[in-house]
């Protein structure tokens, strides 16, 4: 699509804008090697007196260890420890407390574990080790508990008032997880690849309505998603919410309502950070219903906002078909098109949760 440079950087000069431009697709159908989905083999602790992660102590690298280790022993995923930290961390920030709160006046130790007989002695609770076991043996006997948002997981276990507590302390776990390793993972390689639902072809529920480029950038242009009608993000979160089962406002999942951490979802661009703030799986396996993310200039995306799709099909030759919006050139942009893809283009392939709690 052709774009008048003036307008493209008013657009951008306003809040909130968020487009996932038409792209050109380099359709290189080479058949590339299926990627095995996994939940990723839990990792091993390499710690020493000399171990240093930025804002922890010694005594929260120590715990963070003695979680992981417990995990490990268990055969816990990496996925699992990464969970087991994020409660520890939600619950007593990593610290052996011997103190209760208002709810809990009896809970103790890094889980915040309760004196009801269900997690063990007073001196199992105040153990690090034992606690964690005990944490995790519960979060393994949750069905599913892989393929949950990592707080619905840990809620699962901790029955919190809020299922959503844990949310804001993923990327801490992740980072002590990380640091703590002794091999080099990323957060993608400890996901499950969770099979969705796909659509019945083009039933976006906004296809006639005006894109920005016909009214301009205002409410006549907004989708109740909080995009812009017929790009590719729009349809994108549409998918999101119909294989959520939202199908009807107010919807579930929103642009500006999507992250925890308050940002946007936004344009193509920044959608993997989005799902790596939310804790939501990713990965390099097409699966049904899953968003396809292309980096900018990825297959030929836009080089500045990249572009999103979904898997629509699945073939066995090494490739995909994918469904969008605003994927060809004028005359045909802002449109539904389908295509098939090799699996090795795009940048990476965005899960669903198998199932979240409703707010």
């Amino acid at each position: 699509m052709e774009r008048k440079s003036l307008a493209l950087v008013a657009l951008l000069a306003i809040p909130g804008l968020f487009l996932g431009l038409i792209f050109t697709m380099l359709l290189l159908l080479a058949p590339a090697k299926p990627a095995v989905a996994s939940c990723g083999p839990g990792v091993s602790v390499v710690i020493d007196a000399d171990t240093k992660v930025e804002g922890y102590t010694s005594e929260q690298l120590k715990n963070a260890g003695a979680i992981m280790g417990a995990g490990k022993a268990l055969g816990l995923s990496v996925k699992g420890q990464m969970i087991s930290v994020m409660v520890a961390l939600g619950e007593s920030g990593l610290r052996v407390l011997d103190t209760g709160d208002g709810p809990g006046p009896d809970s103790r130790g890094l889980f915040q574990q309760r004196g009801n007989g269900a997690w063990g002695s007073y001196a199992d609770r105040m153990n690090p080790a034992i606690s964690a076991r005990n944490f995790i043996k519960a979060l393994q006997a949750v069905p599913g508990w892989e393929l949950m948002e990592p707080t619905i997981a840990a809620n699962k276990v901790q029955r919190n008032a809020d299922p959503y507590h844990y949310r804001k302390y993923w990327p801490g776990a992740v980072k002590l997880v990380q640091a703590l390793s002794d091999q080099k993972f990323s957060p993608d390689d400890s996901s499950c690849a969770i099979p969705g639902q796909s659509g019945a072809g083009d039933d976006y529920p906004w296809k006639n309505f005006p894109t920005w480029m016909q009214v301009g950038v205002n409410k006549a242009s907004t989708s109740p998603l909080d995009m812009y009608y017929r790009e590719c993000v729009d349809f994108a979160l549409w998918r999101v919410n119909q294989q959520m089962g939202s199908t009807s406002a107010p919807f579930r999942f929103l642009n500006g309502t999507f992250r925890p951490d308050g940002q946007r979802l936004g344009s193509a661009v920044t959608w993997k950070a989005g799902w790596d703030a939310k804790g939501w799986p990713t990965g390099s396996t097409p699966r049904v219903g899953a968003v396809v993310w292309y980096a900018p200039g990825a297959g030929g995306a836009d080089p500045t906002f990249g572009h999103v799709a979904v898997v629509k099909e699945v073939k066995d030759n090494g490739s995909y078909v994918e469904e969008g919006y605003n994927g060809n050139p004028p005359p045909n942009d802002h449109s539904y098109y389908t295509r098939t893809v090799a699996n090795n283009v795009p940048s990476a392939f965005l899960y669903l949760p198998a199932q979240e709690e409703n707010k």
